[in-house]
């Protein structure tokens, strides 16, 4: 019975991570409540590991059907690899405990400005030069690679929202671009966490599966429903990780 809701709560987070990121907001919670005493280094570990191929799986089905800028989004992906891989190393040494309330008023900055700009994301315009973009996603890729190994919460939402007001992609390019980047910080952390036993794989493998159903689906109604859904279920994941930090931060 523990093995079936790890995999429900895995395939319900595949399907949210595919389209406006925010998967962790499910699957992490879902597994300290079912596997208590668990390292959360283990916690974290298991879930990138199934988080990965619900990610791979969003990635090949995006780039078959929406233009992807890979002059600026693979050099930024390679950049958060080697940042993501530090950022899981330094989470073993460092409190992530003060990012908290950062965090939490970003994304609250976030989910205003979203609000307010109806037409946000809604039109494909991108705003710079190659060689720009190319230095502003590698700085982006660096911070919020670092950041994800290191503590995690939002860090999709916060790439689709940079890749549509930093680089005017609609949502559905943005949200394309940043499951490029999050494959390869998964990737990375999986690594490490690999390296120093931090996976259940018993649990991790099965979960990796009903992940990628999760992302299959998600992916093919995002690409279905275009930019407009995408916004509009990034906000209400924006709000959800809102709420959950708030929590955490007032009931830790």
């Amino acid at each position: 019975m523990l093995i079936f809701f790890l995999c429900a709560f895995s395939l319900l987070a595949g399907f949210i991570d595919s389209v406006v990121g925010g998967g962790g907001l499910i699957q992490i919670p879902a597994m300290l409540i079912l596997l208590p005493g668990t390292p959360v280094a283990t916690i974290l570990g298991t879930n990138k590991f199934a988080s990965c191929a619900g990610t791979a799986i969003a990635v090949q089905r995006y780039a078959r059907q929406v233009p992807i800028d890979w002059p600026t989004v693979a050099p930024a992906a390679l950049c958060a690899f080697a940042f993501a891989f530090l950022g899981a190393a330094a989470v073993t040494l460092l409190n992530t405990e003060f990012l908290r309330p950062i965090v939490l008023v970003l994304l609250i900055v976030v989910a205003v400005y979203v609000f307010f700009v109806k037409d946000l994301g809604l039109i494909h315009q991108p705003k710079h030069a190659q060689k720009k973009a190319q230095w502003l996603g590698i700085l982006i890729g660096a911070g919020l690679g670092f950041y994800d190994g290191f503590f995690g919460p939002g860090t999709g939402s916060f790439l689709i929202f940079l890749f549509v007001g930093v680089f005017g992609f609609d949502f559905l390019s943005a949200s394309a671009s940043a499951k490029v980047i999050n494959l390869a910080t998964n990737i990375a952390s999986v690594i490490y966490f690999a390296g120093s036993g931090h996976i259940i794989y018993q649990y991790a493998a099965p979960m990796a599966l009903c992940n990628l159903l999760g992302a299959a689906i998600g992916t093919r109604l995002a690409i279905a429903k275009g930019s407009r859904f995408v916004r509009i279920f990034f906000l209400v994941i924006v709000c959800a990780l809102i709420a959950k930090l708030a929590q955490s931060i007032i009931a830790p």
